[in-house]
This record gives C-alpha cells, structure tokens and sequence, in this order.
C-alpha cells in the first residue's frame, strides 16, 4: 500500500530550548510497551474494558426511544424481559445526552461518578465496556432510583417515566459571571439537550409558565408534557445538572440576560450560506449502493483557492477537557458549514489524535494515524502521522517523548502546555512530573500534588513520568527539545487527526491494523465523516445507512473512489458524525445531538482572524 513520503529531515526538524542535563547517564533506554488504556473512543485500541460475562439471559438491540424519539442506539438487557433487568448497558453518550445523567470523572483510577436527581451511582473502569462503538454503562440502577422503567420490543428498547410538574421558576446565587436558574419540579425527569443550545425536559406545564421564563432571560416552547428551554440571547447553557430532595432542575448560563440574538428564522439557514450555495459551495444528497448496502451521502465540496472562506480546526477554546455540540463549535468561529473532527474519550472529554491550530499542537498525533493538515487558502494534505520528540541533556542524551497534550496515556515521558488547559491533572496513578520554564526545571511535583492539579501558564511545559518512568533532573538543570513531525501533513498550520487513513494519491490504502484500530471496529458497519479531496475541491462528507447502521471501513472506501475522490481520512464516527449548514445541524449520526471534543469549519475569512490562545 502507498505510503506517505517524508520530507528531508533539514526541512522538519524544529528545535527549542527547553533544560536539564542527565548527570551519569549514557542513551535512555527504549520506552517499556504502553499502558493499559482509559476506555475511549470507538476504535483505540485497547477498547473500554468488558466485565465478565453474566449467566443470565441477555437480549441486545439497536434502537432506542427516550420521550418518543426513537434513535438508532445499542443497548444490552441482562435478566428476564418481564421483569425489571438486572443490568441495563446504554452508550455513556444515551444517558449524558437524551436522560440529563452528569457525570464526572474521579481522578486517575477511569471511574466515572453519576448522579441523576440526587441518585448517585460510582462506575469503575472494570465497569465500562465496548458497545457497538460507543463505551456503555450499566445503568439500572441508577435509573430505577428515579422511577424510569425500560421495555424491550424486538431490537427496540424504551425507556418511561412518570411526567412530574413544574412547581416553580428562580433565579438563585450562581458563580461569578454567571445566572443559575432553578427548576422546581414534583419529581424526577428526562432532561435531553437540544439545540441552539438549550434542554427539553418532560414535565407538565402552563402557558403562563412559559411566559414566566421571559423574566429569566429564557424562552419556553412546548405543547403536552415537554418543554423546550432557551436562551433568549442564543447562549448556550455552561452546566446543565440535576439535584435531589427536593427535585430541581439547574441551568447555569453566562452573563446577565441578553436581548433576542439577531440570527436567521428558526429551521431557515443562515442566509450568507445560502447565497454561497451553487456558486462557491455544492451540496449534494445522493444515495449510493454498495455491497447491497444504501447508503445516504451528504457531499459538501469547495475550492478553498477561489474562495473567500477558510477551512478551520473548530475547538471549545478553553483546553482540551471538555466536550460540546457541534452546531456551538460552528457557532464560536462563525463557520457556515462544519463536521465533527476527530476522536475523543467519552469517560475522560479528552481528544485521542493530532488537533493542531495557527500553528500550535492542542493535542498531538497518536499511533502513526491517519491525519489531514493544511494552509490557509490550499487544498489539504493527507497521510498518516507521528511526531518525533525527544528531550536532550547538555552530554546529548536522548529521552524519547510519547505523546504531546494528549488524553491517551503511555509508559514513559509525555509534554503538556497551557494549551492542554489552565491546569495539569494526573491521568493515571503515580506519576510525577517537572515543570520547564525558560529552558530551566523550575520545579518537580510527585504524585499527590500532581492529582491535586498543577497550573501552567504561557512558556511552561510540563514533563510528565509515567509507569515508573524516573525523571532524574533537579531544580536549576537545563533541557533542549526536538520535535518533528514524520511526515509533510504536520508542517501545516493547522492539522486534524482522525483515521484510518482510507485513500492516498487515487489509491485505496486502508490499513487500519497498522494505525492501532480494533478488528472490531474496522469489520462493523456505522455512520461515518470523512474529509476528502478530488485534487481540485475540498470535500466535507457524512455517510449513513438508509436501512441500517452504515457502511464498514471498506465500503465507505470504495464508494468515495467511485465519487472521484483521490484522498480521504476517515474522521470520528457513529453517534459523533454530524455536519452543520448554515446553523442547521442536518445530520446527526443516530438521530440526535450528540457531544464531540472538536470540529472542521468553513469560516468566512474577514472572521478567521487568529483566536487568542494561551501557551506553547
């Protein structure tokens, strides 16, 4: 299979200063294999752990239908159908996005902690395992404390609970910068994300009771038992979070309430795309068989040389912790058009793969995958990616660093930078670190003040041990860094990780043992985004299965060659594929809005000015 070409080292080789000389110490010694990974995202390898198998009956399916929306999604019934199940798996991103469960993680050990209406649920690492390809949890438990009862019919599953009232409307004391709203219900409720950026919650209400929310700075729509909470001024809530004894409902959201925001008529897209549309930008929506499959594409194409719009890492901007919808990625850089990006940790909100932007490495490639990078104003380039760090001391002793502000966790060294956020937290048990400021270790932490959170401002850069890997340089030392990237694509300003790597020059040259993904995931058929290029135009593409889940690895390959296309990457997919147009978020990969860690955009260039940034 073709592979990328690599530039001359003289052309890639990027050095900086860093400190600190290894004393008595000859060649570092080759990093020890990795370690046991965090349950991620679909396809890093190794997936979510599975627990050990139960002897009671199971029953799985693939549909699921919370508050009559019915969605494709897997779940797993452990016990008997006439009967309350003794465990329930959902995706983690069921019961974050369509149940209003919060969760958070409780530090290195993976466990995550729930809580749902003051029923609270601890679910460890050995507790988290691979469903289709999303990472799930048992929830029953959980559920049951609240009253939600589950019934399965076929491959489908809903999910009931009783409908509780709306008791009251206020506002209460909220952190600085922000208005916390309170709702007070008579029971617990399903609270499910909706966009702009709001909720829907399943409760009885008055019309008088909607108009009441204008007082908050809000908007309610609703007929029956749903209402549908807004901002007025468009913005989206910062937490959304549920509260026990009494039941209560919370929305905090920024600022003091605004005016209504000045943007297109609801389900109308925004008007500057659409005078685009048929001149600089083809959308086509076709549908395509392949290996008897249907499958529905949606193809956004562009020539990025005469355009006046720029394509665009999108990100949340305040680190790399963090998930959000794709249509507020869009919304933060102005883009007109945009897809999900690359992979993520579901458990830990943290990106898996290469997010470089204006330059600077948010998060670093992972596993030699596939990757696309660019220019302002050029067609991208694509192949697949490492980057080659190393710390040297004074006597030129190398010490190999694994992996740049990323959530996936290797034995060894790893760099982080105020890029990765205002504050380092540990990722797994027992590491210790150095922070290097100026070329100089200014500081060493041990374990505990590393779970604790260690700040890092613009100029640090934090060296983080792993698995007993020793970090032998004191206070005062010097160190030098090299990095550089294997292959042209990581030379470019901006840079997008996702894989496997599906087309190259023409060719097909999907490999996806040899960038660390699962048989599992290369063999099962789900929704997919992909970034592609024909040599000429830039295409944006989401395929979906008419009939069913979607295509395999290999079918999406073949169909996009039959397309014209010479390069493609394939990006996140499954309940993460979307693409938003003009606003209008017009595909959703199960059916519903589902939480990513980043995005590409099309953004018109007087608004693609440089977004401030701390770090290095």
């Amino acid at each position: 299979m073709a592979q990328p070409a690599a530039l001359p080292a003289t052309l890639l080789m990027v050095t900086a200063l860093l400190a600190a000389p290894f004393t008595a110490a000859k060649a570092a010694p080759p990093p020890p294999p990795p370690l046991p990974e965090l349950p991620s995202a679909p396809g890093t390898p190794p997936e979510a752990p599975v627990s050990a198998p139960s002897t009671a009956r199971a029953t799985e399916g693939s549909r699921l239908v919370i508050l009559g929306l019915a969605q494709r999604g897997a779940w797993r019934w452990i016990g008997r159908l006439d009967a309350p199940p003794r465990e329930l798996w959902l995706p983690l991103e069921v019961a974050q996005g369509q149940l209003g469960v919060t969760t958070r993680s409780r530090g290195p050990s993976g466990a995550l902690e729930l809580e749902w209406f003051g029923a609270h649920l601890v679910v460890g690492a050995d507790r988290q395992r691979s469903l289709g390809d999303e990472v799930a949890i048992d929830l029953a438990p959980l559920l049951a404390a609240n009253g939600l009862t589950a019934r399965a019919s076929g491959s489908t599953l809903l999910l009931e609970m009783p409908t509780p009232r709306l008791l009251g409307i206020r506002p209460s004391a909220s952190p600085p910068g922000l208005r916390r709203v309170v709702f007070e219900l008579s029971g617990p409720a399903i609270v499910r994300s909706s966009e702009p950026g709001g909720v829907v919650v399943a409760v009885a209400h008055s019309a008088e009771q909607r108009a009441a929310l204008q007082g908050q700075g809000l908007q309610g729509a609703g007929t029956g038992a749903l209402l549908r909470i807004t901002d007025r001024g468009g913005a989206a809530p910062t937490r959304v979070f549920t509260l026990g004894d009494p039941h209560r409902l919370v929305l905090d959201l920024p600022g003091d309430p605004a005016p209504a925001a000045d943007t297109a008529s609801p389900g109308r897209i925004d008007p500057r795309l659409q005078a685009r549309l048929g001149r600089q930008i083809l959308w086509e929506r076709l549908v395509r068989e392949v290996a008897g499959r249907r499958v529905r594409i949606n193809a956004v194409r562009i020539d990025l040389l005469n355009s006046d719009l720029d394509l665009r890492p999108l990100s949340r901007g305040d680190g790399m912790e963090g998930l959000s919808t794709l249509v507020r990625l869009a919304n933060r850089q102005d883009a007109l058009v945009a897809i999900n990006g690359g992979f993520f940790n579901r458990v830990r909100r943290l990106p898996l793969g290469a997010l470089r932007d204006q330059g600077r490495w948010l998060s670093g490639p992972i596993l030699n995958r596939g990757a696309v990078g660019w220019d302002p104003g050029g067609l991208p380039r694509f192949g697949r990616l490492r980057l080659e760090e190393a710390v040297l001391d004074a006597g030129g002793n190398r010490w190999p660093v694994s992996v740049v502000n990323s959530g996936y966790v290797q034995r060894g060294l790893s760099r982080y930078t105020a890029d990765w956020g205002p504050t380092y937290r540990s990722l797994v048990d027992r590491e210790t670190a150095v922070l290097v400021r100026d070329g100089v270790v200014r500081a060493r932490y041990g374990p505990d003040l590393l779970a604790g959170g260690i700040p890092l401002g613009a100029g640090d850069t934090l060296l983080v041990g792993r698995a007993g890997f020793s970090l032998p340089w004191p206070e005062g030392e010097t160190l030098r860094l090299k990095s550089r990237p294997s292959t042209a694509v990581g030379m470019a300003t901006n840079v997008v990780g996702g894989g496997p790597l599906l087309l190259l020059g023409g060719r097909p040259v999907l490999d996806g043992a040899a960038e660390g993904f699962s048989a599992a995931f290369l063999s099962q058929g789900a929704p997919r985004t992909v970034i592609g290029s024909d040599g000429r135009q830039l295409w944006l593409l989401t395929l979906e299965g008419v009939d069913d889940e979607g295509p395999t690895l290999l079918e999406a390959t073949k169909l996009l060659a039959g397309l014209g296309l010479r390069d493609a990457l394939n990006l996140d997919g499954g309940s993460s594929t979307g693409l938003v147009m003009g606003g209008l978020h017009t595909v959703k990969g199960r059916g519903v809005v589902s939480a990513v860690h980043n995005g590409l955009g099309l953004v018109p260039r007087s608004a693609a000015a440089p977004l401030t940034r701390a770090g290095s």
